[in-house]
C-alpha cells in the first residue's frame, strides 16, 4: 500500500476518499493550536494572526530552544488530549477553513459536525512520540501571541511527512473512536453473559 501524504494547502476533494482508521502524513503548514486559542477565537472573538485555510493544526504544547534574533528551534512537540478542545472544534473549524486537525485521543458530536460539514479531518498522533516528531519538523517559520507562554503560543511550524496520523474522525462525520465504543459494548456485553452463566454469584 502506498504512503498516503497531503500536502497543504489542502483542498475537499484530497479528503473525499480518507476514511477512518487510514494513516497519512502531513507536508507544508502546521501550526500548534491549544484551549486558550481556542478560547480567544471562539468565546472572546480576537482573530487569529496567521491563516489555517487548507493548513493544519496540531493540539500540542511544544518545548521550543530560543536561537536568538527570532530563530526557534522545536525540542519536543506531544499531543495534547483533543477533547478539551470539543466545545470549540466546530466553530474553531468553521471560522478557520483549517484541514486537520491533529492531537490526541478521540473528538465528540460537534467536531464530528464539523468535519461534516465542512469537510476535515481529526487525526491521531501517536502519544509517547514528542522527541521523534520534533524531527519532523523543518523550521519554525513564525510564533504569535507569545504572551501566553511556550506551550499556547501559536508556533508556525514547516514540516516533511508528519506523521504517522491515524484518522479518528473522516470528512463525512465517522467517528472511529464511537464505533468502537458500540463494538466493544457488545463485546462486553457478549462476555458478561457467558461469564454470568458460569459464575453465578456475578448477579
Amino acid at each position: 500500500m502506498s504512503k498516503k501524504v497531503l500536502s497543504t494547502p489542502i483542498k475537499d476533494e484530497d479528503l473525499k476518499d480518507i476514511k477512518i482508521g487510514d494513516i497519512i502524513y502531513l507536508t507544508g503548514t502546521l501550526v500548534t493550536c491549544r484551549d486558550v486559542a481556542h478560547r480567544r477565537l471562539i468565546e472572546e472573538k480576537i482573530p487569529l494572526p496567521v491563516d489555517l485555510k487548507g493548513k493544519a493544526i496540531f493540539h500540542a504544547g511544544p518545548i521550543v530552544r530560543d536561537l536568538g534574533n527570532e530563530k526557534y528551534e522545536i525540542v519536543s512537540i506531544g499531543p495534547t488530549t483533543s477533547m478539551r478542545m470539543e466545545k470549540f472544534e466546530k466553530e474553531f473549524i468553521e471560522e478557520t477553513g483549517v484541514k486537520l486537525v491533529v492531537g490526541k485521543g478521540g473528538m465528540g458530536k460537534n467536531t464530528e459536525e464539523g468535519c461534516k460539514k465542512h469537510k476535515a479531518l481529526h487525526l491521531v498522533f501517536p502519544a509517547g512520540n514528542a522527541v521523534y516528531a520534533a524531527t519532523k519538523v523543518e523550521e519554525i517559520k513564525e510564533v504569535h501571541w507569545k504572551d501566553l507562554g511556550m506551550p499556547e503560543s501559536l508556533w508556525v511550524c514547516e514540516v516533511k511527512e508528519f506523521g504517522p496520523l491515524i484518522v479518528s474522525i473522516d470528512a463525512e462525520g465517522n467517528n472511529i473512536f464511537e464505533e468502537n465504543k458500540v463494538e466493544f459494548n457488545k463485546k462486553k456485553e457478549e462476555q458478561y453473559k457467558l461469564i454470568s452463566e458460569q459464575v453465578r454469584f456475578i448477579k
